[in-house]
């Protein structure tokens, strides 16, 4: 990679100009980069395992993972070869192929509270179709919502509120995650009307510390569903097979009765699931959700796949150990320049903020100083570890984050 300051984004820059003429604002969503500090490729070209290149031929090494999906890596061979097998025979028809019905039963033999599985194309699709089965279920309206999680961008969730109305959201009722007093006073105001409790797997908001779950708080929520005839829902998007592969509460011994799934379990080809548990089949059988490209056969191919290696591999165990090792060097590397910082959640999710740094200035110079030495990561969202990665990427990350972090020392 070149110098810092001198990262050639020559045709990069072309195309932005050139996609304001077309696209509103450019790019729309999370993956737009104009709320992340200058120096970041908006386009890419190409990606393979752990690293990914863009328009002017910068490669890098990734720690998002296309925000979390390539689990496995980027255009994994064996997950590809099903996909392109696949679509020589169907992939989009009058009707799903048969891998609909081998994918659900992949699924509910992995997850521990799996009794039945639908799927569909993204988180937002799987989330809001777990709040329809448990109202469905439950006759009632109202959800438990932790203030500020993230569960997608539909108008009751969405973190934006532009266009948002006020009926979008005037079933929920907002607490503070892993707050009990705060959880029972929004159940209290919910009363007889509580459908469910929606939570992440654990507490991920952007631009703050992660929070594990803390035990007692997801046992507070389950009894709360279970003596006001409610749901608990987990919203696994993010998290889903990274931490646990039956499930991220499995070492909670707290079973969900709906939960979401997108992101890992197709390895960057577009699919979503939801599994529940049997009381609500008859509720799922009988809601109205669909989409013309909800069971496309190559994303099922690429889901079953995906979802074998990891049963026959311990990628949770790869990812969390290389994630414990980058967080210790990380830590050493900052202590020894006197640099104050925070690592929060889960190993195989990293995450990295400052302190004292409320503007993220210090955060975002860090990581323009790491992609001018070719690694990418993120100044205020969690990140992603992958099957893909070594240890050798390791110490290469590593190794950009000494130079980066002395020149924060210096810088600030």
């Amino acid at each position: 990679m070149s110098t810092q300051g001198n990262i050639n984004l020559e045709k990069d820059l072309y195309l932005r100009k050139k996609a304001e003429k077309y696209i509103p604002g450019g790019m729309w969503g999370h993956m737009s980069v104009k709320k992340l500090p200058s120096g970041y490729p908006q386009f890419f070209s190409k990606a393979k395992d752990a690293r990914i290149w863009d328009l002017d031929g910068n490669c890098y090494l990734d720690f998002m993972c296309g925000y979390g999906p390539n689990i496995l890596g980027y255009n994994n061979v064996e997950v590809d070869q099903a996909v392109n097998e696949q679509r020589r025979k169907l992939d989009l028809g009058n009707g799903p192929s048969a891998l609909v019905v081998d994918l659900a039963e992949k699924i509910i033999t992995l997850v521990d509270s799996a009794d039945w599985a639908l799927f569909a194309k993204n988180g937002t699709d799987a989330t809001t179709t777990c709040l329809t089965i448990s109202r469905a279920a439950t006759g009632k309206k109202k959800i438990l919502v932790a203030t500020g999680s993230y569960h997608g961008s539909a108008p009751w969730c969405t973190p934006v509120a532009t266009g948002v109305v006020e009926e979008d959201t005037s079933n929920l009722i907002f607490f503070e995650y892993n707050d009990l007093s705060s959880l029972e006073a929004a159940a209290e105001k919910a009363g007889t009307n509580l459908a469910g409790i929606i939570l992440t797997a654990f507490r991920h908001d952007v631009r703050r510390d992660q929070e594990l779950p803390k035990k007692i708080f997801l046992k507070k929520a389950r009894d709360i569903c279970d003596s006001k005839n409610a749901f608990l829902i987990l919203d696994d998007v993010r998290a889903g097979f990274r931490l646990n592969r039956n499930g991220s509460w499995f070492d909670y011994g707290i079973k969900p009765d709906l939960t979401a799934f997108s992101k890992a379990i197709g390895n960057g080809y577009p699919i979503s699931a939801v599994v529940g548990v049997e009381k609500l089949r008859k509720a799922a059988s009988e809601i109205y959700v669909t989409g013309s490209f909800w069971c496309n056969a190559t994303s099922m191919a690429a889901s079953l796949k995906t979802l074998s290696i990891m049963e026959e591999k311990d990628v949770v165990a790869h990812i969390s150990g290389l994630g414990n090792t980058l967080r210790s060097g990380i830590d050493q590397i900052a202590s020894n320049y006197g640099v104050d910082i925070s690592q929060s959640g889960p190993s195989q999710m990293p995450m990295v903020l400052f302190k004292d740094d409320k503007d993220f200035s210090k955060g975002s110079k860090f990581v323009q100083y790491l992609l001018n030495k070719g690694v990418y990561f993120h100044p205020w969202h969690n990140m992603f570890l992958s099957f893909a990665h070594t240890a050798e990427d390791l110490d290469f990350a590593l190794d950009a984050v000494e130079y980066a972090m002395k020149k924060i020392s210096t810088d600030f």
